[in-house]
């Protein structure tokens, strides 16, 4: 035991974490794609790469205009340098997960670095980097090849180069930088899920005006003259030839469509009440969820009037407000600057008709420095209490390896169609058309590229009985069809008198069959 805790205090274990850390948000990633939009993204970003187009994305050939382009421009760079694969898909989602713990760590250096002293306990961004690296949400979403981390770190990086400008001393280069970041960032935002990409940004530092009761200063409001084109050449490497290569039909299905009626309506079913994220913001924080909700009550008691002279009147210095006494919102212009940011992606999304979990994540970073600020100010009672806030870093990233080695195969096997159409490829020409019988697999988007059948609008064809099944054997120079369905539907192929049916292979829920006339 006095190993351990030896070993936790010691000037190793941070290497070591880093190292551990590193290998945690790569490992595994080679799992199949999961869920419906994994596998489409992928697909999407092997279409314009077997193009060599880094312009108009593509599924199944036809257009696909939901998303910008920033995460296929990675998949596609990951295409040519590893090969197609699951691990290319998501390797820049991991490469951006630990961007955003690497924000974190810059901003507890400007927050706290220029107040280093001989006494001062081990470094607060060392804090907030660990409880970030280790969080379970932040975690979980570096792992997938979805735009979800694609947003959250820019919006990160955008944020850390704001508050490095404003923390800096008067003629800083770090000032210039710091803003010069912020724009650039704002541009690669937008690039990666559009218009929220711009308006994030500028409501948070809006809003973090408003709760430190200051105007702006004369620099950053001068900077729109110089930021904003910079911001907007960095967006418009992909927006403009999109619009002048596609017009209107970009604009509408793009804007109009993903932007304003997914936002002001329930369109693409994603129903949840208004409260859905104020509580699974929280779980994104795990283990880190009770120093989440200590230091944000903490912030939020600084808003009680009697609090009021205390909040006005708190030192601006960097490297206060960690000490276990005072107001936290009055000593810590961090702690004010992390519920700006987390607060406004919050109250945005919460009054979206469509919501799930993934939306909230450019949140999670600005919580996950409250929970880091309190993990520190925790560490600092006793060399106990440091130990096991790393232990619990430590466990949390080798309980995460331990479920990644045993138990994702398991669930993936299950959840994908990876198994289904390789074992079907054993069996029948690997050029065999594949549909779905009374159901939709957008799984087999990537698996089955090629080879899924499809109405004149792109759209996969969903055959809803088995006439339509012998119809199409009927019109078609294919002898054969591979089915994908659930297993409960089987007998309605295997009963009738027009087609032979064969189950290949069986997987969870779903089953994969050849079809033939008689």
């Amino acid at each position: 035991m006095k190993v351990v805790s030896s070993f936790l205090n010691s000037r190793y274990f941070w290497a070591s974490f880093a190292v551990l850390a590193v290998f945690v948000y790569f490992f595994g990633l080679t799992v199949p794609l999961l869920g419906p939009d994994e596998p489409r993204y992928a697909q999407v970003a092997r279409e314009m790469w077997q193009r060599s187009d880094w312009v108009t994305p593509t599924l199944g050939g036809f257009h696909w205009f939901e998303k910008p382009a920033l995460l296929y421009w990675l998949q596609k760079t990951s295409y040519s340098i590893f090969g197609v694969s699951e691990f290319s898909a998501r390797f820049g989602s991991a490469i951006f997960g630990l961007g955003t713990v690497i924000c974190a760590w810059i901003l507890g250096k400007a927050a706290y670095g220029s107040n280093k002293t001989a006494n001062t306990k081990p470094e607060p961004e060392k804090y907030l980097a660990l409880v970030a690296a280790s969080a379970l949400g932040l975690i979980v979403f570096s792992r997938g090849a979805s735009f979800d981390i694609i947003l959250t770190f820019p919006i990160a990086a955008a944020m850390t180069g704001f508050f490095v400008f404003d923390r800096a001393g008067n003629g800083e280069i770090q000032r210039i930088w710091g803003l010069a970041a912020f724009y650039f960032f704002i541009g690669v935002a937008v690039l990666a899920k559009g218009l929220v990409g711009f308006v994030f940004p500028f409501a948070i530092v809006g809003f973090y005006h408003v709760l430190r009761w200051r105007s702006p200063s004369k620099a950053l409001l001068l900077s729109p003259a110089w930021g904003l084109p910079l911001a907007m050449a960095v967006a418009a490497s992909w927006y403009l030839p999109m619009y002048l290569r596609h017009g209107w039909e970009f604009i509408d299905e793009f804007f109009v469509q993903h932007h304003f009626q997914r936002y002001t309506s329930n369109k693409y079913r994603h129903p949840q009440p208004f409260h859905f994220f104020f509580w699974v913001l929280p779980l994104m924080t795990i283990p880190w969820l009770p120093f989440f909700l200590a230091e944000l009550w903490r912030t939020l008691k600084a808003f009680v009037p009697r609090k009021q002279r205390e909040f006005q009147d708190g030192s601006d210095e960097p490297g206060t407000g960690l000490e276990t006494g005072g107001s936290a919102m009055a000593r810590s212009p961090l702690a004010i600057f992390a519920f700006a940011w987390m607060s406004v992606p919050l109250v945005f999304f919460s009054f979206s008709g469509s919501k799930l979990p993934g939306y909230i994540l450019p949140a999670v970073p600005p919580a996950l420095i409250l929970a880091g600020l309190a993990a520190y100010r925790f560490s600092l009672g006793s060399e106990l209490r440091a130990a096991s806030v790393k232990a619990l870093a430590l466990v949390t990233l080798v309980v995460i390896v331990i479920v990644i080695q045993f138990a994702l195969p398991h669930f993936a096997k299950k959840d994908s169609v990876k198994d289904l159409i390789s074992a079907a490829d054993r069996r029948v020409p690997p050029s065999t058309p594949v549909a779905g019988f009374m159901t939709i697999s957008h799984n087999a988007e990537f698996y089955a590229a090629g080879r899924l059948l499809r109405f004149p609008d792109g759209t996969q064809k969903r055959l809803n009985d088995v006439e339509e099944v012998a119809a199409f054997l009927g019109t078609s120079v294919d002898r054969e069809l591979l089915v994908i369905l659930r297993r409960e539907h089987v007998h309605f192929l295997r009963s009738s008198p027009l087609l032979t049916c064969e189950i290949i292979a069986e997987s969870g829920e779903y089953a994969i069959a050849v079809v033939r006339m008689l």
